[in-house]
């Protein structure tokens, strides 16, 4: 069994395509996973790898001004961009699955979205906006936007001038307001949905997902498509572990 590794781009999104060499050609049930801020989609070639052995297709794009798609952005301004990221990242979502419509390559709308840290968020976004995703895994992710944008906000004021106007400031938070899932819990409408967070995370915080988590747990009929894996002790990083239940999860609910 050859894994096969291709780079291929849609309108200016690059992304790896991760698939059994043999099924490329094949409607397979995919995941799209969103890398992390400052990372890079070949970071996440370990979880792309093991959801290919168990028969799924993996796309990995690239952000916005990152890797590829990087355009010497000051760290500053690379802050600062945040949020038309993850905005941008929801809009290029839409692309990739067009590709894999027009390609034949999605079996029967198994599709799945997951992603680490602002993937992570990324994902919450798209569940609010998209009831063509069929089951998410939020690693290290918000489901509550609007209050990390607050906070975010909060600290570039504390620490210096914030570049943006207060209108400015308002219009973004009301496109961040309109995939806040937290805001919008009713487009869940009982889709599978596996949470993963390390209870020492000092970058998202841990309490916006487990909050969620218990405030929603209780609307799903079927306890079986939500689930929330804290791990003790863990920082920003996604462990070992939470892959392999990422895994698992997409496999319990996509084959």
């Amino acid at each position: 069994m050859m894994i096969g590794i291709y780079e291929e781009q849609v309108n200016q999104i690059p992304y790896l395509h991760i698939v059994k060499s043999e099924n490329y050609n094949i409607e397979l049930p995919t995941i799209i996973y969103f890398h992390g801020f400052t990372s890079a989609k070949e970071q996440n070639l370990p979880i792309a790898y093991m959801l290919a052995q168990k028969g799924f297709r993996v796309l990995l794009p690239e952000s916005l001004y990152h890797g590829e798609r990087s355009n010497g952005l000051t760290d500053k301004q690379l802050q600062m961009s945040f949020w038309n990221i993850v905005i941008q990242n929801v809009q290029d979502l839409e692309e990739l699955r067009s590709v894999l419509l027009e390609n034949n390559w999605l079996l029967e709308d198994k599709l799945g979205i997951a992603g680490t840290s602002m993937g992570g968020i990324t994902t919450s976004a798209a569940l609010a906006k998209y009831n063509w995703v069929r089951a998410a895994a939020i690693m290290m992710g918000s489901p509550k936007i609007t209050d990390y944008a607050n906070a975010l906000i909060g600290n570039f004021k504390k620490y210096g001038e914030l570049p943006i106007s207060d209108n400015q400031v308002q219009q973004l938070l009301t496109e961040i307001e309109a995939m806040d899932l937290s805001r919008h819990v009713n487009t869940l409408d009982q889709r599978p949905v596996m949470f993963w967070h390390g209870d020492k995370d000092p970058v998202v915080p841990f309490e916006h997902s487990f909050l969620f988590y218990q405030e929603v747990k209780d609307t799903y009929l079927d306890q079986q498509n939500i689930k929330f894996i804290k791990e003790p002790g863990v920082g920003h990083k996604v462990s070992l572990n939470g892959y392999q239940e990422a895994t698992k999860w997409f496999e319990k609910h996509l084959l």
